[in-house]
């Protein structure tokens, strides 16, 4: 038998399944926490093709073939591009000496595009060099992992693993008040949403006086210890 508290909050909402809306939701790209995701969506597609034989108009039953992941991202953009500057060294790849036409560029917190480390292999560094990229495209594949919490202290999360930068866009015209980025993605694998560990909203307390009043000091001492 459940037992109620005072209040709105009761025991009840720990025991239940719980919702969640996009505020709720913290994206992280390659172990890095992005704040200027405004969304997520993806798509799990599969081939299937009917069986048919003579004599009966109706399939007599599917095949199955290979299965597709793919989806898009949305970005605000303030005054740089989000998941380039955000991925930083993760990002490094190994391009071609002679297609390296923004190695002098520099990113917005004055780091260049091609690092002074990882040099790699001796035998590699004649025809390619590591460099940051400057399109979306060539970061190398990385997760993306949506974490959850409410305000009653339940969580979930899923993963998109092996994830490709496929397109990139943005336009901006006078009538915008903002301005976003769309991308378009490609993944190898997707774990889906799970529940995870309950948190109370006060751990020290626990939920069972959550609702209980602060204790009044009547004792006639200062509570600044005076």
């Amino acid at each position: 038998m459940a037992t109620s508290f005072p209040g709105n909050f009761s025991a009840e909402y720990s025991k239940t399944y719980n919702s969640f809306s996009g505020v709720d939701i913290q994206a992280v790209f390659g172990g890095k926490n992005i704040g200027e995701v405004q969304g997520v969506s993806f798509t799990v597609s599969r081939e299937k093709s009917p069986i048919y034989t003579m004599g009966r108009v109706d399939p007599r039953a599917f095949c199955r073939g290979k299965r597709g992941i793919a989806g898009s991202v949305i970005f605000t953009v303030f005054d740089r591009q989000t998941l380039l500057e955000a991925m930083g060294d993760q990002s490094v790849f190994w391009s071609d000496s002679e297609e390296i036409t923004a190695a002098n560029q520099r990113r917005s917190d004055g780091s260049l595009v091609r690092p002074e480390a990882g040099r790699g292999s001796p035998e590699r560094l004649g025809s390619a060099l590591p460099a940051r990229p400057w399109y979306e495209d060539q970061i190398p594949p990385f997760s993306i992992v949506l974490v959850g919490i409410n305000e009653y202290g339940h969580q979930m999360e899923m993963q998109i693993r092996g994830v490709e930068i496929l397109n990139s866009g943005q336009g901006i015209s006078v009538d915008d008040l903002m301005i976003d980025q769309q991308m378009t993605f490609v993944a190898t694998d997707i774990i889906p949403w799970r529940a995870n560990k309950f948190i109370p909203p006060h751990s020290a307390q626990g939920i069972r006086n959550i609702a209980e009043p602060p204790a009044v000091n009547t004792g006639g001492t200062s509570l600044l210890g005076t």
